[in-house]
């Protein structure tokens, strides 16, 4: 009888078996709340994804969840893709998440700050980027949908302060699937009106009306514009790619065109401020004029002119006068200069200077004589020679050696036989 019984083990392996080849269970799409979630050392991940009335137990392996773009929370809403399957020691089934997102409006803000920090790593939120806003526009471009409240404040709100400057519209879808896209082909025409400023955005809504304002191709083709650009994303609170990266950011569409224009009554008052400092200047300026012009009829010399020219005259005077002895103690100078000249000794007798002359040369010659070695022979003193070297001792000679004497007038071969030292 006892046949009949199952051991534990063998209904869970039974009940594993039917779920594990129940097609229905292979891939399972989940949505629901995390709780009881608990990050193992191995890098599993066990929790639990519950909704309002029942919850199921659930096992990421460490393998997928090294995929994931964020840290799971409990409370977070998910969206799991996985397994339905039995666990075979505790009898109790649970889903084997091979894939988990943030469900709705956090998957979008998690993809938000992702392209946010790739963007700002790449500097196109850098402040150097940015471009003037010219502060008299003429003609301001608006990128938004063509009906709505958002190009109607824009409009009014540019023609009530700035009358004088010119709108043009550049109709774009704003919401929906790729709109972003129509964004982009109205910027590329805008570009072609030599515009001064281009507004673009459009009015208030959820994350996901927002969206196309989030979208990378567009930011870049914002960042990329030639015109000055002015983001108008929304509300207040609403933070759009698109508010990064143009040259400013306006918090509504209002904002906006308020940024784009001055006020032209407060540039009619700042002009009648400048108007009215203007004449105050030129009048201050006049006044001081006359001033100065009474006190220059009023001066010394203009009254009484000739006063001037007689100073001038004194000064030319005494210039002249300076002259004139300048001249006549050079002439006076050259004169004497003359006189000397032509009483020089040397040049009434010229014949002093050569006979001094010859006097000097006289003496050199002589000197000359004195230093000449044939004059020494001359007066009978002879030099004596052994192979053509001059003898000066008596150990230049040997016994038995030729030399020869030099003497004024010739020279003689002799034979050395005797030698003595000492004093002639």
């Amino acid at each position: 009888m006892q046949d009949k019984y199952l051991t534990v083990s063998a209904i869970n392996r039974y009940l594993k078996h039917k779920l594990d080849n129940d097609s229905n269970l292979f891939t399972v799409y989940l949505k629901g709340e995390v709780s009881n979630l608990k990050m193992h050392s191995t890098g599993h991940i066990y929790f639990s994804i519950k909704d309002e009335t029942s919850k199921i137990n659930a096992i990421m392996f460490s393998g997928n969840a090294r995929k994931l773009n964020f840290t799971p929370n409990d409370g977070d809403k998910v969206l799991v893709t996985g397994r339905i399957s039995v666990y075979e020691a505790t009898g109790s089934y649970q889903i084997y998440v091979s894939e988990m997102e943030k469900d709705g409006i956090g998957n979008l803000y998690l993809a938000y700050e992702k392209l946010k920090q790739d963007l700002a790593k790449e500097g196109l939120f850098d402040p150097k980027y940015k471009k003037q806003i010219p502060k008299y526009p003429s003609r301001i471009g608006v990128i938004t949908a063509r009906e709505g409240a958002a190009v109607k404040d824009i409009i009014s709100t540019i023609k009530r302060r700035y009358p004088i400057c010119e709108v043009l519209l550049f109709p774009s879808l704003v919401q929906g699937e790729n709109a972003y896209k129509s964004i982009i082909a109205s910027i590329d025409k805008a570009e072609t009106f030599n515009l001064d400023v281009l507004i673009i955005g459009r009015g208030g809504g959820s994350i996901e009306d927002l969206w196309n304002f989030n979208e990378e191709e567009l930011a870049r083709r914002i960042f990329a514009c030639k015109v000055p650009t002015i983001s108008a994303v929304g509300h207040e609170i609403d933070y759009t790619i698109a508010d990064f990266v143009a040259d400013m950011r306006a918090p509504t569409p209002t904002g906006a065109a308020e940024m784009a224009v001055p006020n032209m009554p407060d540039l009619i008052n700042y002009m009648h401020n400048l108007r009215v400092r203007l004449n105050e200047a030129i009048n201050t300026k006049v006044n001081y004029q006359k001033l100065y012009l009474e006190s220059v009829k009023n001066s010394f010399v203009i009254k009484n002119p000739m006063i001037m020219f007689e100073a001038k005259k004194q000064n030319l005077d005494i210039l002249l006068e300076k002259l004139n002895k300048s001249i006549t103690n050079n002439l006076n100078n050259a004169k004497h200069r003359l006189e000397l000249l032509k009483n020089n000794h040397i040049i009434n007798n010229p014949t002093i200077l050569y006979k001094d002359k010859q006097v000097y040369l006289d003496n050199l010659i002589n000197k000359l004589e004195l230093l000449n070695p044939l004059s020494s022979l001359k007066r009978g003193f002879s030099v004596t020679y052994k192979d053509n070297k001059l003898i000066k001792d008596i150990k230049d000679v040997s016994i038995n050696d030729i030399i020869n004497i030099k003497v004024s007038n010739g020279s003689i071969k002799a034979t050395v036989s005797n030698i003595v030292k000492g004093d002639i």
